[in-house]
């Protein structure tokens, strides 16, 4: 069986939890390899929604494994809550899921701090979700970061409490006139998650190891999307992990070499949220009508999401990071009462035009789209079922994509519930 890397494609938000959900039957153990409370994956079941944080997709499906890697940053108080949440709707958690014991623990002067740091900036904010995760992120590259396993070690979480509490305090007393956190009240609490959360707890690396060499197939659950990557995004408007394909090698501890496809989503037009450049945003009036039918309102935050054309130079140039195999399409029905649909194939700088995604933000930042225009379909795809009855006009815009990246489109989403995917065979 297979060993897939999933990844968002754009600015995130594309719609990855429904995918992973499909391609999660198919596969024996889902893992989720970056990021953290930041991100949100909804699946439709029937009547049931499901948003989920932390744990992977697949944990809707009954005996498949479920494991959160060690690129990851958790929030004990949040993981606890989704797992409770899971439990109390008859889903079978405990023997399904798997933590790595090295993941690196959210505190809430993490917490503090982001907030702190955001309304500091002002205008230059970033648009943090204020979930800690930059700050646990910069413990973690600056050693001082402490992991789930140290949880369960007395002794040492206090000592590395102390320190770095002493050290936030500081920095929030010097710089944000703000008192900061208590030492007694984070230890007593956090070596109690330390208790809850022991039961799921693994060596993640030697688990997945040894489960590819028993023939297991592996799905590796992105969050976010390229574009917030932290190397390879629009900087400083990222999120502070590797959300790109190469993140999956890195947070859960296998091998590049045994990764056997890696598949990009996006959306049939291109969303984002908070700060940042973004050449194909619509106008105001269009801006509400795909916002309002395609329901681009976060599932962690609730924040509106900006609206865009479909950027192609974009794709391309998440296609080449990820090293992307194949490409599946979500939200086509958005699309479906437009009378002109554009795509943004270039940008226009002063007096040059550009094909590539420039890496200079500054340069981004000034960039005009320059669009080509195909026409609608004006019908509703939410209700077909197979690829080959679209309309001759969705199929062309599907076509003239798949064409411009030179990448095939293997799937297609026209709704939000599993049985609306349209699988090209």
């Amino acid at each position: 069986m297979a060993n897939i890397v999933l990844v968002g494609a754009q600015w995130g938000d594309e719609g990855k939890g429904k995918i992973i959900d499909i391609l999660s039957e198919k596969s024996d153990i889902i893992i989720r390899f970056q990021g953290g409370n930041n991100a949100g994956h909804t699946v439709v079941i029937g009547n049931e929604e499901f948003i989920l944080h932390l744990i992977p997709s697949g944990i809707l499906h009954s005996k498949k494994v479920c494991v959160i890697g060690n690129g990851v940053v958790v929030d004990p108080e949040a993981l606890i809550e989704e797992i409770e949440m899971l439990k109390s709707r008859d889903i079978d958690v405990d023997s399904s899921l798997i933590i790595s014991d090295q993941v690196h623990v959210i505190f809430p002067y993490h917490k503090l701090l982001d907030e702190l740091r955001e309304t500091k900036k002002g205008k230059a904010k970033i648009g943090t979700t204020k979930r800690g995760i930059g700050p646990c992120y910069g413990d973690k590259v600056s050693r001082c970061g402490i992991r789930l396993t140290e949880l369960l070690n007395p002794e040492v979480l206090k000592e590395k409490l102390a320190f770095n509490i002493d050290e936030k305090n500081a920095l929030m007393r010097t710089l944000y006139d703000h008192k900061g956190v208590s030492l007694d009240e984070i230890y007593g609490r956090y070596l109690e998650y330390g208790r809850r959360l022991s039961r799921y707890m693994q060596n993640v690396p030697l688990f997945l190891n040894k489960a590819i060499s028993k023939g297991k197939s592996l799905l590796f659950e992105g969050a976010q999307g390229t574009f917030l990557d932290i190397d390879h995004g629009t900087y400083p408007y990222v999120t502070s992990s590797s959300a790109t394909a190469g993140g999956a090698c890195i947070g859960s501890g296998v091998g590049p070499i045994k990764i056997d496809k890696v598949i990009g989503v996006a959306k049939a037009y291109t969303t984002r949220v908070g700060e940042g450049p973004f050449p194909a945003e619509f106008a105001e009036e269009m801006m509400q009508k795909i916002r309002s039918k395609g329901k681009e309102f976060g599932a962690t935050t609730g924040r509106p999401r900006r609206c865009g054309w479909l950027d192609v130079v974009l794709l391309k140039n998440a296609s080449m990071i990820n090293g992307l195999t194949e490409l599946v399409l979500t939200k086509l029905d958005v699309l479906d009462d437009t009378d002109k649909i554009k795509v943004c194939v270039a940008y226009r700088h002063g007096n040059r035009i550009i094909k590539d995604f420039p890496s200079n933000m500054e340069v981004l930042e000034n960039c005009r789209p320059v669009y080509e225009e195909l026409p609608g379909w004006k019908e509703n795809t939410s209700s077909i079922s197979k690829y080959r009855s679209l309309p001759s006009k969705a199929r062309r815009y599907i076509s003239y994509i798949s064409k411009f990246l030179k990448k095939r489109i293997s799937m297609v989403s026209v709704g939000s519930e599993r049985t609306q995917t349209l699988i090209r065979v």
